[in-house]
């Protein structure tokens, strides 16, 4: 296995080579071009997902998980639609960052180039294989998709028709390459792949990128899971909080950016909590809350640290009243994952209070976590959100996936 993945990485770095002087509009060609093939070829697409939906069920797979593997032709199209959208935004190779005259006459630019070779360790949702292709091609990087082998059939059916559309433009079919699921061995042997890849990023679970980060000999981005928080303050729109709070929890829940716990003021909570237990119940949510929230309603769960520090990704919240905002600061940075925080306050002090002290890559004034995601900021598709600080943090687009070179032009300088 282990020079199965040397060979595909020595592929892609020829491949590389060949993308980093490629031209925007050749790349975007080449955009265009995989995300028609995948819109053409929705129907092999369905049926090779369709076998990994059956395996995971009969492996009895937790409904959660399902969601993510399963794809129908909307999704299929939404992910065509943010490989097009990749293409419309302008390319960042090439792109100087900052640049000046020294003193002595140097010219000094500092240019954003491609990475290289990127490796991908993700689970379960073939969506990330479209996306992290799109991006990377884009960002002028060849790339390794090691996909888990809940997907593998999915996953194998879209690097074919992507290598196929990218191949007819005339660009290398190794641009893009599926690393095999069917050994374990094979992520361990990708994420030591130093000198052959350039960065790996894990997109998952916490046991996954906990691997990654631990056994990793390549640099990688930290993806993390997302504990978020969804805080209601004294001087919150009430109708406005529920609303935000609804959606955050139960617009999707097997997505990283849904919230997971629920922050309510004392000063609020006589009016809120029984209303938002209510519509949260009313919604099949099952709330784990403090005292407060169990003296609201019967049927709330006690909740204990671990519910607090628990992403649920399911019909579930945690829930506690606190009594100031201080309190609220203190309780997410004790519990979050560092992803994404909400606050719902019509006061400006409050809010800028809750966005210094919270330490999160992303933090919402009066709107759902669910915007934490590169689509909805503009990016177009996402690669993962990183909750780490080094390089990159929160989501991942164009940008996030080169580094830089400092190009000095002299007249004859010597120092």
């Amino acid at each position: 296995m282990k020079d199965q993945v040397h060979s595909a990485a020595r592929r892609a770095r020829i491949a590389a080579a060949t993308l980093a002087a490629t031209k925007r509009v050749d790349k975007d060609a080449a955009l265009h071009a995989m995300a028609d093939a995948l819109v053409d070829r929705t129907a092999s697409i369905l049926a090779a997902n369709a076998l990994d939906v059956e395996t995971a069920t009969a492996a009895g797979t937790g409904e959660n998980v399902i969601d993510r593997l399963r794809l129908d032709a909307d999704r299929v199209a939404a992910f065509a639609q943010g490989i097009r959208d990749v293409a419309a935004l302008p390319d960042p190779v090439g792109e100087i960052v900052r640049g000046s005259t020294l003193p002595n006459g140097l010219r000094m630019q500092q240019v954003r180039v491609p990475m290289g070779v990127i490796g991908m360790i993700y689970e379960g949702r073939p969506n990330v294989t479209a996306d992290a292709a799109a991006i990377c091609l884009k960002a002028g990087s060849a790339v390794l998709l090691r996909g888990s082998s809940s997907a593998a059939r999915s996953n194998a059916a879209i690097i074919d028709i992507m290598r196929d559309a990218v191949a007819v433009t005339g660009l290398p079919a190794d641009v893009i390459q599926q690393i095999s699921a069917d050994d374990r061995s094979s992520s361990t042997h990708l994420m030591q792949a130093r000198g052959l890849v350039d960065l790996v990023i894990p997109r998952g679970g916490a046991g996954l990128i906990q691997a990654v980060v631990e056994q990793s000999t390549v640099p990688v981005i930290e993806t993390g899971i997302g504990n978020c928080h969804v805080y209601v303050d004294a001087d919150a729109d009430l109708d406005m909080a529920l609303a935000i709070v609804m959606n955050a929890k139960t617009q999707r829940t097997s997505v990283c950016n849904a919230a997971e716990s629920l922050l309510v003021h004392k000063a609020v909570a006589d009016a809120f909590v029984p209303r938002v237990v209510r519509a949260l119940q009313d919604a099949g949510v099952t709330v784990h809350g403090d005292p407060a929230f169990c003296d609201a309603d019967a049927d709330v769960v006690a909740a204990t640290d671990d519910d607090y520090a628990t992403e649920y990704l399911s019909l579930d919240i945690s829930a506690r009243v606190v009594e100031s905002i201080d309190e609220a600061i203190a309780h997410v940075r004790t519990f979050s994952s560092g992803h994404t925080e909400a606050i719902v306050t019509s006061s400006l002090a409050a809010a800028q209070r809750f966005t210094a002290g919270v330490d999160s890559a992303a933090v919402m004034v009066n709107a759902s976590t669910r915007f934490t995601d590169g689509a909805e900021l503009g990016f177009g598709a996402e690669i993962g959100i990183s909750t780490q600080k080094l390089h990159a943090r929160g989501p991942m687009g164009l940008a996030e996936m080169t580094t830089t070179t400092y190009v000095v032009t002299g007249d004859g300088h010597v120092r």
